[in-house]
């Protein structure tokens, strides 16, 4: 299956390995490839020697494209053909074949072509060639770069990390069969795989939340690979068959369940507070009460109907689809027959590891409504749970660790696997070469398996599957011998993956259940299971290990066509002022990225920066709350909400394009180029429309819970927010309405009745300190304890500091003409301060004597001192101010005897 082809390597005229050769190339393309990384994977890094490793992969990869002195694009294009594995050969061609079309002027390659170009002449052929050769070249080397940081890229994603590094780049080029015969044919790569520490021995509710997230997105990509990889060959080319009504099994139900499911969660996670936890309880709520998880009974239902796999077979079978399954590849209908069975599963699965979420996140939720939201999905699910046990009661067995999935194991998985490896080497008597962990990252399966030999004779094998190698054992009766304790298995052969062919056996009345392990370089090997089930689970592990390279590659291209065929439109801009695209006279962005991806903005228009706020393609909540923050100092609330308004009133494209009026379009064109039109306003909506609505209230949400004063000081505005909040649509949309309209409410009260504030204290609160007084009426200075007046000051202070808000300080806008209106809290602030001096002044300057000068000032030194200890660094400021003040700081007697 995706058999390499016979790669011929002629000696290289040119060595790129070489001292002299390797300074002149070294570098050249690490900053290329960190663009293309960040094109394939925008929310990780690649530290510096993994980008140097893939550079050196490329110019190896340059070297054997250039072994035969190409002089033409032809020629290349043929080399690409003979050493690249097939479908990669194509798709590389084909991407370098737009580059060509492209030309150097519109090319969106990210490699230096004119110093490409120059060194590929100068140092590699040695004559001059024609650019477009060298076009051609980058355009190959620039597909097979993002390919392999790709890859690299879903690896550290799966084990929870941010940072690609060069063992990465390794483990992940190891586990491919196509770049590990394109690159290392005939050499295996150590793996130095140093074994994590147990981690996350106790799960907090926000790491299940993150788990949770990670695992629907995985999801995802399972269902649609067996959507748009495995089930829709058959729909194109069968589009008659009466057969195919069997494997329509709502797969399409289930993956636009999941997607609503993933939407809502994301964006609960989104309208969440920093350091508080998402309630995600409503989200389960909600779906559980209008019956959507009803359509995995349904599914499963379809899945286990007795007709199903001979249906599955008889397709198999018809020329058409035989011819279909040729054209995709060697082994892709070895695929279709055992691992699309298998993957079908998988959403049977997921539905159970739905209900075990929800007890987890029910166990650690932190907060009472989001446990009565649990809660209350558990039990709506009930029923639900009990029908699937029974239908799955003795036909669905439970999925172990490493059990088949298309998607990596994760962090918890691959310790297993690390352990499992090392447990092994210590198990295997007579292992030779390198260790298991320096060859695999991934245990996959074991059990015991028949083996024909070539005389016919039948031996029993213990069989170990990891993801790169399979290893027959043979399990020794004795534990010991004269020379000491023996292992429990005897290695009798090991194969790596990347080397082997699995075919598949015909039952015949001597050898059932039947399957061969064919190696390159080694006589082929019969092995046999007792049971059909048994050896299909081998057959789906072993084909899926050979083949996920080629079916993640197709599932990309496939993804990717799509999105070429349904581009996103947009409304023009003299119909939507957001859509006006960017530029160097509208918005700046700074070099480089921040955390997560997202571009950090330098400077922009007040539409930029109100798109930017409400972005389709990401969240941006350093920008929310930095722009809510500043944005009176360039505009006004009123605007900003009109803008918000406007934001939000998307309109949809023109629906019909030039064509439609053509009188030549036949009816079946029509027909096409309005399920064409139908496909892009749908996506249009998804990915565009709804985010961008989505974040639109999301501002507002954070608009009134944490600057609500702006509409406390205009009512005008909050009516108008009032009364848009009516005009929005939607039961997704609602939700959202729902909770500012709350907020909103709690802030009316909070501002009508004023929260009184409640002082944490370890004992009681001291007692009042009372000096010459306790009427109100003989209250001064002199009068009053130096402790309690500090006290009642820090009190009093503190509510005036407690009511300044941010947006009072952003501009200096307290010392402009509307200070007023702008800083209220503020001037309150600075108006107390400067009291406290005067009265501290006039307390001193009023005295009749020095005597009793001296006690004053000592007085009020002696209240400095308690606010400072009582961190009232305005207080203190007040005293200083007043002490420095010319009417007290010239009394130069009264000083000099204190």
């Amino acid at each position: 299956m995706f058999p390499a082809p016979s790669i011929v390597y002629e000696p290289l005229p040119y060595d790129f390995e070489c001292e002299e050769n390797a300074s002149k190339w070294k570098g050249l393309l690490v900053a290329a490839l960190r663009k293309v990384q960040y094109q394939v994977h925008p929310n990780l890094v690649s530290n510096e020697v993994a980008l140097e490793y893939v550079e050196s992969q490329i110019l190896r990869l340059l070297g054997m494209l250039c072994a035969t002195q190409p002089h033409s694009v032809q020629d290349v294009e043929e080399r690409v053909g003979r050493t690249f594995p097939h479908p990669i050969d194509k798709w590389a061609i084909s991407d370098a074949q737009i580059a060509i079309e492209r030309g150097k002027k519109k090319s969106d390659l990210v490699i230096p072509l004119d110093k490409f170009h120059t060194l590929l002449q100068k140092e590699v052929f040695g004559y001059k060639t024609d650019f477009q050769v060298s076009l051609y070249i980058v355009a190959v080397l620039e597909y097979i770069s993002a390919d392999i940081l790709k890859l690299a890229g879903n690896y550290v994603k799966n084990i929870r990390h941010k940072e690609i590094t060069c063992q990465d780049v390794k483990v992940a080029m190891c586990a491919d069969k196509v770049l590990m015969d394109m690159f290392y044919q005939d050499e295996d790569v150590p793996l130095s795989i140093e074994e994590e520490p147990i981690a996350r021995t106790s799960l907090t509710y926000e790491e299940v939340v993150k788990d949770l997230i990670h695992e629907e997105k995985q999801y995802v990509r399972e269902l649609n690979m067996i959507r748009k990889v495995f089930r829709e060959p058959f729909i194109n080319h069968l589009p008659k068959n009466k057969n195919l009504d069997v494997l329509d099994v709502c797969v399409s139900d289930v993956f636009d369940f999941t997607v609503t499911l993933l939407g809502s969660l994301e964006d609960t996670i989104e309208m969440t507070e920093e350091n508080h936890s998402p309630v995600l309880g409503s989200c389960f709520e909600e779906l559980a009460e209008a019956a959507e998880f009803d359509v995995y009974e349904r599914y499963t239902e379809e899945i286990f109907r007795p007709q199903w796999k001979e249906t599955l077979l008889s397709l198999l079978q018809e020329p058409a689809a035989l011819t279909t399954l040729q054209t995709a590849g060697q082994g892709f209908s070895l695929a279709v027959k055992y691992v699309f069975p298998k993957l079908l599963l998988g959403p049977i699965y997921h539905c159970f590891q739905y209900f075990d979420y929800i007890k987890l996140l029910m166990k650690l939720t932190p907060t009472v409504e989001d446990r009565e939201s649990l809660e209350q999905a558990d039990g709506l699910l009930r029923p639900l749970q009990v029908n699937l046990d029974r239908m799955c009661s003795g036909t669905l067995a439970k999925r172990k660790p490493g059990e088949l999935s298309l998607r990596p194991h994760g962090r918890v998985s691959r310790q297993v696997a690390l352990q499992k490896m090392n447990e092994l080497q210590k198990t295997i008597d007579n292992w030779e070469g390198k260790d298991i962990g320096q060859c695999c990252s991934e245990f996959i399966l074991d059990g015991i398996l028949g083996k024909v030999s070539s005389a016919r004779r039948v031996t029993e094998r213990y069989v170990f599957l990891f993801d790169g190698l399979v290893i027959l054992c043979k399990q020794n009766n004795r534990r010991t011998s004269v020379t000491g304790p023996v292992g429990e298995y005897r290695l009798k052969e090991k194969f790596l993956i990347r080397k082997i062919e699995i075919l598949d056996r015909e039952d015949t009345d001597e050898l059932k259940n039947a399957f061969e392990i064919v190696p390159r370089d080694q006589p082929r090997i019969v092995l046999f299971a007792k049971t059909t089930e048994e050896k299909n689970n081998w057959m789906a592990s072993l084909i899926l290990l050979n083949t996920k390279g080629m079916l993640d590659r197709t599932l990309d291209s496939i993804l990717l066509n799509e999105k070429k065929k349904h581009p996103l439109w947009l409304p023009p801009s003299d119909m939507y002022r957001f859509a006006l695209e960017d530029a160097e006279t509208n918005i700046v962005f700074e070099d480089k990225e921040a955390t997560g991806g997202v571009p950090v903005i330098k400077g922009a228009t007040l539409l930029k920066l109100v798109e930017r706020l409400t972005y389709h393609m990401y969240a941006d909540p350093m920008l929310v709350r930095t722009f809510l923050t500043t944005f009176r100092s360039f505009c006004q609330p009123q605007d900003l909400l009109n803008l918000l308004t406007e934001r939000f009133e998307i309109p949809e494209p023109p629906p019909q394009p030039p064509e439609m009026a053509d009188d030549d379009v036949d009816n079946s064109e029509r027909e096409n180029l309005k399920n064409s039109i139908r496909e892009d306003l749908k996506r249009f909506r998804k990915e565009y429309s709804q985010p961008v609505q989505f974040r639109v209230l999301n501002v507002l949400r954070h608009w009134v819970d944490h600057h609500f004063y702006d509409f406390m000081r205009d009512p005008s505005l909050l009516q108008k927010l009032e009364n848009f909040l009516e005009t929005v649509k939607g039961k997704s949309m609602k939700k959202w309405v729902d909770s500012i309209t709350k907020i909103v409410l709690r802030r009316k009260e909070c501002a009508e009745e004023p929260r009184e504030i409640m002082f944490g204290y370890e004992r009681s609160p001291p007692p009042c300190e009372w000096h010459l007084t306790k009427k109100v009426e003989d209250f001064n200075l002199m009068t009053l304890h130096p402790i309690e007046l500090a006290r009642q000051m820090t009190l009093l202070e503190f509510e005036l500091f407690r009511a300044v808000k941010p947006s009072e300080l952003v501009g200096a806008v307290w010392t402009k003409k509307n200070k007023e209106k702008t800083s209220p809290n503020l001037l309150n602030m600075i108006h107390h301060s400067t009291g406290v001096t005067l009265w501290l002044m006039k307390s001193v300057v009023e005295t009749e004597n020095i005597e009793e000068r001296v006690a004053v000032i000592s007085r009020i030194l002696e209240i400095m001192i308690v606010l400072q200890e009582l961190n009232n660094f305005t207080g203190v400021l007040e005293v200083v101010s007043a002490m420095n003040s010319a009417s007290v700081y010239r009394l130069e007697h009264t000083f000099a005897v204190s």
